[in-house]
């Protein structure tokens, strides 16, 4: 069953849900047998998450969904590559979800490790060189504002990873003009589960 929902009406649920969670009211919805045999043939997301990788970001935890509600793409510190936009063009041209969420949260990993490359001048060993590298532009940012806390930061490359799809895809960005779609970006606190928005692009 198709859920058609609009941006506005999406972001919404995804509120109601992560209230929940907050409040310690979760209901897990959708997540027994009877929702899992009614999606064997296909998906109706009403949202993409793009989020960290970290484990204590799970989303549709925070969210309180279930079987079928988020169509979930995470890297570490929600880096952008090739993969990312081809999974996000996806939700948007062949599941029509019409809102796409970028979460980060405060003591990212990923962020902290930037951080201490741009300040050091030494770059991590390996793919994580490939992180850091995909973050610096949002570290380097914070920091020309004045903005030397790595939660700042991660706020920071929350509104540029929001930015950048918008920018860099024409999918995204057609479907955001249409108002088929808008992007909002979100901050997680780790202590108290909550999600606040920090940037919203299209019709919400």
């Amino acid at each position: 069953m198709a859920t058609y929902l609009t941006p506005a009406l999406a972001w919404r649920r995804l509120r109601e849900g992560n209230e929940r969670f907050v409040a310690g009211e979760s209901l897990h919805p959708n997540q027994d047998a009877s929702r899992r045999n009614s999606l064997v043939e296909d998906q109706h997301p009403f949202a993409v998450i793009f989020g960290c990788s970290d484990s204590r970001l799970a989303a549709e935890i925070i969210f309180d969904l279930g079987l079928g509600d988020a169509f979930v793409v995470r890297t570490a510190g929600q880096v952008i590559d090739d993969a990312v936009l081809g999974s996000l063009e996806y939700s948007i041209s062949e599941l029509h979800v019409p809102l796409i969420v970028i979460l980060g949260h405060d003591s990212c990993g990923a962020v902290t490790a930037t951080k201490s490359a741009v300040e050091t001048g030494e770059m991590p060993a390996g793919f994580i060189r490939s992180l850091v590298e995909r973050i610096t532009p949002s570290v380097l940012t914070a920091m020309r504002n004045e903005q030397t806390d790595v939660n700042e930061m991660v706020v920071e490359h929350v509104k540029q990873t929001a930015r950048r799809l918008a920018d860099s895809s024409r999918v995204i960005s057609a479907a955001i003009d249409d108002g088929r779609a808008a992007v909002v970006g979100l901050s997680y606190k780790l202590d108290e589960g909550r999600a606040a928005l920090v940037s919203g692009i299209g019709e919400l």
